[in-house]
């Protein structure tokens, strides 16, 4: 698969690769495509290798043996960050490290599937950053990214909308739903806005008083 750096670095979002389900070849190469800085989590580093994908940064705890020379030489130059912070996850030191080098903006891959423990970490503490860099989390079935302030985007009739509250989330308004929420409550594991749609083609508008929630887009294959 092909390398990056055909943008200037921190015009486009960086790219994270996590070690959960992969996605499929076409989203992973659009993906790379405008990524000009990417960073691999841990033991995912043997999956990219095997695809040819070439990186900029690998963090880890690196509680494994691992030849980092060997790793070194097929992706020289490569930055190595050891994470040993047992009180954050994998995606969490991944996205700290590209808040300290300055990225703006950050798309991530391979972060759901496979153990679900991880998968629900990693989509719900998206919410945890909103305020520190723009991130997009993307598989094959969705793209997930939480609520910041007033969220505005046009969007064709019938395009599936989900909005996940995080615990609780209070004065949602919405318009160009087909199900619009007026000063309305969203509690997870009790009322979350699953499944909503676009009525129209046009700007759809999502905004919360309280709480942090997570925007899906959805589609099935």
């Amino acid at each position: 698969m092909s390398s990056h750096h055909i943008v200037k670095e921190k015009q486009e979002p960086a790219l994270i690769i996590a070690n959960g389900e992969a996605c499929s070849e076409e989203l992973l190469g659009q993906l790379l495509e405008w990524s000009p800085y990417i960073v691999v989590l841990d033991h995912a580093i043997y999956r990219v290798l095997e695809l040819g994908i070439k990186i900029d940064a690998w963090l880890g705890d690196f509680d494994q043996q691992h030849d980092f020379e060997a790793i070194r030489d097929r992706q020289h130059p490569l930055e190595i960050v050891n994470t040993p912070d047992q009180e954050k996850t994998d995606l969490e030191k991944g996205i700290d490290f590209l808040i300290e080098k300055g990225f703006p903006a950050a798309n991530i891959v391979w972060a759901t599937g496979r153990r679900q423990d991880h998968a629900i970490t990693n989509v719900t503490n998206l919410v945890r950053y909103k305020d520190q860099i723009k991130l997009v989390m993307f598989d094959d079935y969705s793209k997930i990214f939480p609520l910041a302030g007033t969220f505005e985007k046009w969007y064709v009739a019938g395009t599936p909308i989900s909005l996940i509250p995080v615990g609780v989330v209070e004065g949602i308004e919405t318009s160009g739903l087909k199900y619009n929420l007026n000063d309305e409550i969203l509690t997870m594991g009790h009322r979350t806005g699953n499944s909503n749609e676009a009525e129209k083609d046009g700007i759809v508008r999502i905004s919360a008083k309280k709480g942090d929630m997570l925007i899906m887009e959805c589609w099935d294959l």
